[in-house]
């Protein structure tokens, strides 16, 4: 299994198939992924424990273990966790044609990351 470390947490590919990938993610206290957009995948987040704080082509709102976020393909978006304690744990399913991390267009990044 795949697995990554990166500076606001880690994500498992728990799968990788031609028509999508599945990954699971933890994102640590205080940590956010960069603002992004893809041009050849959407996404679907699943938030499985904690808290998520989603940004949606500049609309903010907290997500609960449960809830669903849909993210179509070229929508800008980027996960925060406003926990102080709490991991926030989601699986994101990739739809798409192509699932590389060089489709990640990041438009903010915490960590300077371009």
């Amino acid at each position: 299994m795949e697995h990554d470390i990166r500076p606001w947490g880690e994500y498992f590919v728990l799968e990788d198939k031609a028509t999508h990938k599945v990954k699971r993610i933890q994102v640590k206290p205080g940590g956010r992924l960069s603002y992004q957009y893809h041009h050849k995948r959407s996404e679907v987040w699943t938030i499985v424990s904690g808290e998520g704080r989603i940004t949606l082509d500049g609309k903010v709102k907290d997500y609960n273990p449960g809830e669903v976020i849909q993210i179509p393909q070229g929508v800008k978006h980027r996960i925060e966790n406003p926990s102080a304690d709490e991991d926030c744990v989601f699986i994101e399913v990739q739809l798409g044609t192509y699932f590389g991390e060089d489709d990640i267009v990041r438009l903010e990044d915490d960590y300077d990351r371009s």
